[in-house]
């Protein structure tokens, strides 16, 4: 076995959760392809002391959900999931890449019910337990994006075993700038929006929560928000791609919502609940060893140079203030065109943090 996984297991166990004896961990292992890293995470969880279960899940099965299952099956809340986040002290995601495409004969209707049990799901993982989610890639992950697995792998193991209090230092550094401003501007390719952040804290992404990690991210003020903002990379939700994302806010409120494919899907997102349509998280990604888009959020999200927003729950220790059972982060390359100012000085450009 690559001894980078046992590398990283012990990461994830010894420093990105800090699992203490007689701490229960709960290892979802999602997709066959994790197991190297589940028995890399599984062996340094039992040498911190802690009590071990591992849970399986795949998008395979998810379909056969989705394809043959009733309405009332599909909106389900597995009681054994739910369990599981009530008897975890600590949860960590090992998330097996898959097909992009798995979803592609299935309703939307069917799919946002599916999301919105999900949705449930994770808010208990944020609310009860200490977590981490890992993207583990494999062969169908290099394929979407369109690279070969050598080379993912590489990309993957080096933006991973960094030195992470070296980094969360200069990003924290970064992220105490921000928090002493009050008002944000982002312009870039068809892009001109303000939120306000007064009050608002920031936040690194320092290994602890995701990995690879490498952001840094704040709750904007929801009621705060104008203009308009467009992404060049596709959305995915539910595995399915909706590109050419441009939502619209007026004094809060989304006003208009385009994508030149899956509208409808986007708009059945959009009013999941009464948080779906808000702001939830800003954030810029800081990682500089993740350098190609994947298709894939928890590592796109990290790009360095790139910014994302998240539609639906805000994270509640930046000062967030209202719930949805969504958080769908969206990312937008600002490395070849993008600005951010803070309170009128201009802080990002292209790409470059320049504070």
């Amino acid at each position: 076995m690559d001894k980078r996984w046992n590398e990283l297991g012990k990461i994830l166990v010894n420093y990105s959760t800090a699992v203490q004896p007689g701490e229960k961990v709960l290892i979802a292992m999602h997709e066959i392809e994790t197991l190297p890293l589940v028995r890399a995470v599984y062996e340094h969880a039992i040498k911190a002391g802690g009590f071990v279960q591992v849970q399986f899940h795949s998008e395979l099965l998810r379909h056969n959900l989705l394809e043959y299952g009733s309405i009332e099956q599909i909106s389900w809340v597995p009681e054994l999931e739910s369990y599981g986040m009530e008897w975890a002290d600590v949860y960590i995601g090992l998330r097996g890449a898959h097909n992009l495409f798995e979803m592609a004969n299935i309703s939307p209707e069917k799919l946002a019910l599916s999301q919105r049990a999900n949705g449930k799901i994770s808010t208990m993982r944020w609310e009860k337990t200490r977590w981490n989610l890992v993207r583990v890639p494999n062969d169908s992950f290099a394929q979407q994006a369109h690279t070969d697995i050598e080379t993912m792998m590489d990309m993957f193991f080096d933006s991973c075993l960094i030195d992470w209090n070296s980094c969360s230092q200069e990003w924290g550094r970064i992220a105490s700038i921000l928090e002493k401003g009050n008002h944000i501007r982002i312009t870039g390719k068809k892009t001109d929006l303000s939120f306000s952040i007064k009050g608002r804290k920031w936040v690194v992404g320092d290994g602890k929560i995701n990995m690879p990690d490498g952001e840094i991210f704040t709750a904007p003020d929801e009621t705060t928000l104008n203009g308009t903002i467009y992404f060049e990379i596709p959305g995915v939700f539910g595995g399915r791609l909706i590109p050419d994302i441009q939502l619209t806010w007026k004094d809060g409120k989304l006003v208009e919502a385009y994508a030149s494919e899956n509208l409808e899907y986007l708009q059945q997102i959009l009013d999941t609940d009464a948080g779906s349509k808000s702001i939830g998280e800003f954030a810029i990604g800081v990682n500089s060893s993740i350098n190609v888009y994947t298709t894939d959020i928890l590592i796109d999200e990290k790009i360095g140079g790139t910014i994302h927003i998240a539609l639906g729950r805000p994270y509640k220790e930046c000062g967030g203030t209202y719930s949805s059972s969504i958080h769908w982060d969206i990312v937008k390359d600002t490395r070849l065109e993008g600005e951010i100012f803070l309170d009128n000085q201009l802080i990002f450009k292209n790409g470059k943090i320049i504070i």
